[in-house]
């Protein structure tokens, strides 16, 4: 069964948008705040994800943002939203489509079939393994979340793996600590948060690394972070 995640603070529309998914046989989760709808993705596995921009907590642009850094899922917007630089903002962030509020059940059943069609096809192509293999014998295995160091297994709290999982399937892009803050917890960073500064130190020594010369994880003064691993194929 298909699995639908549709992100709308606006009751009325989503229970629309819900039961008429619902009636074509797709199974949908709804959620309605942009952190309710980025929890949520990281429950379960879905198929595609409809978006409002204008949502409570986290924006639909943050949320498009933290879900396209994790997943390259369809994900259509959905906003009244009419300007240009919205709806170019929105597919710069990755989205695929982008419908505008008021639209018919009809236009919206035929995006969603279309995209599943695309990228039901596009999976069909090159399934990737999950197992990443990288120098210095660090192995990271996205399914069972498991990460080790020359075959020794690397015990790692839910937030270090996301960090780590995060830096691998992006290497060398600089991630800001607010970035980090935002896509791992859901959330904005406030001032004098020092949780990415925790995290990231906890995680370097698990890993054995050394700040001054590290083989992964390394530190952009005055910006963030990168991954600097090799992957060895």
């Amino acid at each position: 069964m298909v699995s639908i995640l549709l992100v709308e603070d606006d009751k009325e529309i989503a229970r629309i948008c819900r039961d008429h998914l619902l009636r074509h046989g797709m199974d949908v989760t709804w959620a309605s705040t942009g952190k309710e709808g980025w929890e949520d993705f990281n429950q379960k596995r879905y198929d595609l994800v409809l978006v409002d921009l204008m949502l409570p907590e986290m924006d639909g642009f943050q949320l498009c943002k933290n879900i396209r850094l994790n997943s390259d899922i369809p994900l259509l917007i959905i906003s009244a939203k009419l300007e240009e630089e919205a709806k170019i903002k929105g597919l710069d962030l990755g989205a695929d489509d982008y419908i505008t509020k008021p639209f018919s059940l009809t236009e919206l059943m035929a995006r969603v079939k279309s995209h599943l069609r695309r990228y039901h096809r596009y999976q069909g192509i090159a399934p990737q393994s999950s197992q990443l293999n990288f120098n210095n014998g660090l192995v990271l295995n996205m399914e069972q979340r498991h990460v080790s160091i020359d075959g020794t297994e690397i015990s790692l709290t839910s937030k270090e793996f996301a960090l780590l999982q995060l830096f691998v399937q992006h290497p060398n892009r600089t991630f800001a600590k607010s970035e980090l803050y935002q896509h791992v917890w859901g959330e904005v960073e406030g001032v004098g948060n020092n949780t990415i500064n925790v995290h990231i130190k906890s995680l370097r020594n698990k890993l054995g690394e050394r700040m001054k010369d590290p083989k992964w994880i390394e530190t952009i003064w005055g910006t963030g972070y990168r991954f600097i691993g090799e992957q060895m194929l």
